[in-house]
């Protein structure tokens, strides 16, 4: 059975033959089997949001190949891009990204739109969604009447609304306090309980200690791959 990512001497350059071009990944290699749990760690400027962009189809290697389910993602357009991104993986990140305007109901519906779902299915998959995350009983409201732990819990509502098998979680509890913290990782331990497979982006080992898998970048290369027991939340 293939794996469910492999990474093939991924390279990522920018200002490829300038004096300053800059390799944010420089040859890395990674096999992920579908339902792991992984935390990608390193520093700033170590490559992990390159590594991410990458691995979510947000941006594709200078060199190096990219299958993700068997499908060599640099084969595609930008159009068959933008549909795996919408089916495949759902995406959660360090400042929410919720749209002001739209309730939370609205925000979670927002993936689903994109897939031609009729409106009524659309309300009731956002609905279930939010119900996951303690959050169906305001689903009237809006971000600004939430505090940031809600907001992250709505964006992970967001994210898992159309049951994506990957999720792509970006520094989630960056701009939170450390208890609603643990809140949003024990979120993440569940949905992987569930079957989803993680890719947790941080610079944080205490965060990354929730994982069962660390890869630890640093200037662009993986330099540690392990696997680790993990008490759950």
């Amino acid at each position: 059975m293939a794996k469910l990512v492999e990474l093939r001497d991924i390279y990522k350059i920018y200002s490829e033959g300038l004096e300053s071009e800059v390799r944010a990944l420089n040859g890395v290699s990674l096999d992920v089997d579908r339902g792991e749990f992984v935390a990608v760690v390193g520093q700033s400027g170590s490559g992990k949001s390159t590594m991410m962009n990458v691995l979510g189809c947000l941006d594709i290697p200078t060199y190096g190949t990219y299958r993700l389910d068997g499908v060599d993602v640099g084969t595609l357009s930008d159009n068959q891009l933008s549909k795996i991104r919408n089916r495949e993986i759902g995406f959660i990140f360090q400042q929410y990204n919720l749209i002001p305007g739209l309730n939370l109901a609205e925000n979670v519906e927002l993936p689903l739109i994109y897939t031609g779902m009729d409106p009524i299915d659309r309300r009731e998959r956002a609905l279930a969604a939010l119900e996951k995350v303690g959050l169906a009983d305001r689903y009237k409201r809006f971000p600004k009447q939430l505090s940031g732990g809600q907001q992250q819990r709505v964006a992970i509502a967001r994210a898992i609304s159309d049951e994506p098998p990957i999720i792509m979680a970006d520094e989630p509890t960056g701009a939170l306090d450390s208890r609603t913290g643990l809140e949003i990782l024990r979120f993440l331990q569940e949905l992987n309980k569930e079957g989803h497979t993680i890719f947790l982006i941080t610079h944080d080992n205490g965060i990354a200690a929730t994982a069962r898998r660390i890869v630890r970048l640093s200037d662009g290369r993986i330099i540690e791959d392990r696997t680790q027991e993990v008490d759950w939340i």
